[in-house]
């Protein structure tokens, strides 16, 4: 299973967003130039992460994206659900998967695998996360 390039930059923008001072809005040129991309193409995945709620966009000249005031509350998990969806990973579509009474056994094996995974991603903070990549930057000092 693969996510796409979007889910990696936006949880990498989220993490950056994070470690940003509080109330303090980051440019769209700059969050871009962090992770070498396009502003077109960042700003598409910005639009995602704020009609999820979980970050806010301020207009202006002294305008940008900040992270929401319950920013230790979001998970990668709401992350990957804002750009990538709420689908299921997996549908069974052959008969060889099936029992004899019509369940796919195939399917039953990978919803209880991509059960566990969304767990332990719900489970896990963009602050987490952040806070880590803090202490590493304080020791280093």
């Amino acid at each position: 299973m693969k996510y796409s390039k979007a889910t990696n930059y936006a949880l990498h923008t989220m993490v950056y967003l994070t470690l940003a001072h509080k109330g303090q809005s980051v440019g769209v040129d700059q969050l871009a130039k962090t992770q070498n991309l396009s502003p077109t193409y960042l700003s598409k995945i910005l639009t995602k992460l704020v009609k999820a709620g979980l970050i806010e966009s301020t207009p202006g000249v002294k305008g940008g994206y900040s992270i929401v005031k319950h920013s230790t509350d979001i998970t990668f998990l709401d992350v990957i659900h804002a750009i990538e969806g709420k689908t299921t990973l997996f549908s069974c579509s052959l008969e060889h998967g099936e029992s004899k009474n019509g369940e796919c056994l195939i399917e039953n094996v990978m919803i209880e695998a991509e059960k566990k995974m969304t767990n332990d991603l719900g489970s896990k903070s963009i602050m987490e996360i952040a806070k880590k990549i803090e202490a590493t930057r304080d020791h280093k000092k």
